[in-house]
């Protein structure tokens, strides 16, 4: 990876000092597993056109509900490394600065208006876009806005302008918005709806505020659930001190801080390293030396072997079916309201995190799924057979790619159908029954309960 010295101009016409470019152009897939690869995909930089399978049916059925579930766009590190200097990121919306949206001075404006909203709770008290001129920790950055007002044009082609999904008197009965209570996961939410509805009327905007990562609203008590989680976190450990090259990374990394080893593995660094890589910013550098590409390639490739061990050993698989099935049950039971004619809830949003969507991505069965990127998108779109009204079929979709016959409870259905889609009642009995029997129980409540034999 060559570093190349490059001089923007800043906002003010000064030159500021110089920054180098580590992010590598990158076009095509490489054959093998490729850290830097991985994290340019994460990172999700809105350069490219992106294509979708959303919205594809045969002609004669009918779109009656799409839910949508989001991590929230490109976000300022939520820890530093200890004794360097933070990546100088400004969090202001300028949209003359790349990357940019052509509806992003529209939506800045329309965010400073927003009085006539509901919002839950503490939802009220939050900023409605990002705004400082160094970004706060945690904090949506420009491009973090960008991707998700791509987003949501990219699904009002399809789902407005094509399906007529909703219509220009929509009301506010036809939308679900949910959120946590992070500023992140909110201007995420605003930003994507602001381009996606017909026209953004905050009188018919509703958002309520859910306090679990995991959206488990009222399920929340799971014994068993907390149990797999610690299982999973000790297999994470233990994959950790086994990898000498990773040790090495880091006790090298803290000399060049200055801080003892087990200080920076705390500090998460690879949440740091990434903010650098995604904005093109030189790693920090301290008197000892510099952190380096080498530093961080050693990490994501740790990162990216524990992702693969975590599929193989099934113990967050166990974990991610009891965490969300809560979410998963208050999705079935709108769709299958709605297959029953209900015309509320039609359009569904929960603005949440990558623990909210990898645990649901598991529980599905969809493991080639990569970890969420910035901005990841998973789609559940309901739809009638016109010839047959009172069948309904389920279409998921992953950052665009259909994933319906990956899933554990559609793999088996693809074989024998000539239709692109799954049967809504495979879902329904996925969730319903299914999702406890490799805990031997036939509930939620007592798989929660259930003690492993």
């Amino acid at each position: 990876v060559h570093l190349i010295p490059v001089n923007p101009i800043r906002e003010d016409g000064l030159n500021p000092k110089s920054r180098k470019r580590i992010m590598p152009d990158l076009l095509t897939e490489p054959p093998a597993i490729d850290p830097v690869y991985e994290a340019h995909v994460y990172c999700n930089i809105p350069t490219i056109v992106e294509r979708s399978m959303e919205g594809h049916a045969p002609h004669y059925f009918k779109l009656v509900s799409v839910q949508v579930l989001i991590r929230h766009g490109d976000r300022y590190p939520l820890y530093a490394i200890p004794k360097t200097k933070r990546p100088d990121i400004d969090c202001m919306l300028l949209p003359s600065r790349k990357p940019s949206h052509p509806q992003l001075e529209a939506f800045i404006k329309h965010m400073s208006k927003g009085s006539a909203a509901q919002m839950d709770g503490s939802l009220s008290s939050l900023p409605r876009y990002p705004s400082h001129s160094l970004c706060e920790m945690g904090e949506l950055t420009q491009t973090g806005v960008v991707q998700h007002l791509r987003n949501g044009q990219l699904l009002r082609e399809i789902y407005i302008n094509k399906h007529k999904l909703l219509l220009s008197d929509w009301t506010a009965k036809q939308l679900y918005l949910e959120t946590t209570g992070k500023s992140r996961t909110l201007q995420s939410a605003l930003a994507l709806l602001y381009t996606f509805l017909p026209d953004f009327d905050w009188k018919k905007i509703n958002m309520r505020h859910q306090w679990s990562t995991i959206f488990c609203s009222g399920s929340c008590d799971c014994p068993m659930r907390n149990h797999y989680l610690e299982e999973e976190q000790r297999r994470q450990y233990s994959l950790r001190v086994k990898n000498n090259d990773l040790e090495k990374i880091y006790v090298d990394m803290a000399k060049i801080v200055g801080i003892p080893t087990r200080q920076l593995r705390a500090s998460n660094p690879i949440d740091s390293l990434l903010c650098y890589f995604c904005h093109n910013v030189s790693f920090p550098c301290t008197k000892t030396g510099c952190i380096g590409m080498e530093h961080f390639k050693v990490i994501k490739r740790h990162q990216l072997e524990d992702e693969r061990e975590r599929q193989e050993k099934k113990l967050y698989f166990l974990y991610a079916l009891l965490a969300t099935h809560p979410l998963l049950n208050q999705t079935v039971n709108r769709l299958q309201r709605i297959a029953e004619g209900k015309k509320e809830e039609v359009f569904v949003l929960y603005s949440a995190h990558d623990v909210t969507l990898s645990p649901v991505l598991s529980a599905l069965g969809i493991t080639e799924a990569r970890f969420p990127r910035f901005a990841a998108r998973l789609v559940f779109e309901l739809w009638q057979d016109g010839k047959r009204p009172k069948e309904h079929f389920i279409r998921i979709l992953y950052n665009g790619a259909d994933v319906t016959f990956q899933t554990s409870f559609c793999k088996d259905h693809y074989k024998r159908s000539s239709k692109p889609m799954c049967p809504l009642e495979k879902f329904v009995n996925f969730v319903k029954r299914d999702m406890f029997l490799v805990f031997n129980s036939t509930s939620y409540y007592d798989a929660c309960r259930r003690r492993p034999l």
